[in-house]
């Protein structure tokens, strides 16, 4: 009888601040003011609730229901109209906020057989693009309800916290994937069921919480810290960076949100 081929293995990435340097829907606010989905109003409005947590992407520091509240501001987005801003900011504004190290990971993780999984609580709206971009297998997230071609406001399903674990534990069991032998990656200490889900638990960039927690417990820690320059590609990438820009608007939002709190 020849070699019984052995149970498929997986990677499970966080996508914010673990393979993107900072949030993704932070990095989106200026295409999507510059299309007319997100209006400036909107803009400071999500400034006093941090605008991280716009499309429902997940900070430590936001229960489940805050996000659902926030996740309201995009009610009656056409969808198609949103992707489209989506994947035309991918290769100028998204990918100069992709770090290094992560695209190295993938790549080492690819050529020795391991599925890459990109999970995030952000809707898969954004996610999925940036996942396709990246070269990932699969992506876990959360999904905003549709009716009529858009946004209602609503959150069908929320993926933050434990929901993480159990996505990726309902994903291995269809894909076949041994978790013992799988890794996962986050910077997070709310992350930590994910981390706990798989034999190979790693910490990125981890907050206070998760550094103490991996040298409790042996975990491996990695750091990334640089995000990709302008003179190298991803597959098939093109155009130039906004991330100028985008400082300033990071600015102009951090100091609206310090104004609101005084």
């Amino acid at each position: 009888m020849g070699d019984q081929p052995g149970p498929r293995v997986a990677a499970f990435l966080d996508l914010d601040r673990t393979v993107l340097s900072t949030a993704s829907p932070l990095v989106l606010a200026r295409p999507l003011l510059a299309s007319g989905l997100l209006r400036r109003s909107s803009l400071l409005h999500a400034a006093a609730a941090d605008l991280r947590s716009l499309f429902v992407a997940a900070d430590r520091r936001y229960s489940a229901e805050a996000q659902a509240q926030l996740a309201g501001m995009v009610e009656g987005w056409d969808v198609q109209r949103f992707r489209e801003v989506v994947d035309g900011a991918l290769h100028t504004v998204v990918r100069p906020h992709v770090y290094l190290e992560a695209i190295d990971l993938i790549a080492a993780l690819r050529g020795r057989g391991v599925d890459v999984v990109i999970v995030s609580a952000s809707s898969g709206d954004v996610v999925r693009p940036i996942a396709d971009m990246l070269g990932a297998d699969e992506v876990i997230a959360s999904t905003m309800e549709v009716a009529e071609g858009r946004f209602t406001g609503r959150v069908a399903h929320f993926v933050y916290g434990a929901a993480k674990a159990e996505a990726i534990r309902d994903l291995a069991a269809r894909a076949g994937y041994d978790l013992r032998a799988c890794a996962a990656y986050s910077d997070s200490v709310t992350d930590l069921p994910m981390l706990e889900a798989v034999g190979h638990p790693v910490a990125v960039n981890p907050d206070r919480a998760l550094r103490r927690l991996a040298r409790e417990r042996g975990w491996e820690v990695r750091r990334f810290r640089r995000p990709v320059p302008l003179r190298r590609e991803l597959p098939g990438a093109v155009g130039v960076t906004v991330a100028a820009l985008l400082l300033v608007l990071g600015a102009l939002v951090w100091g609206a949100l310090r104004r609101s709190r005084r």
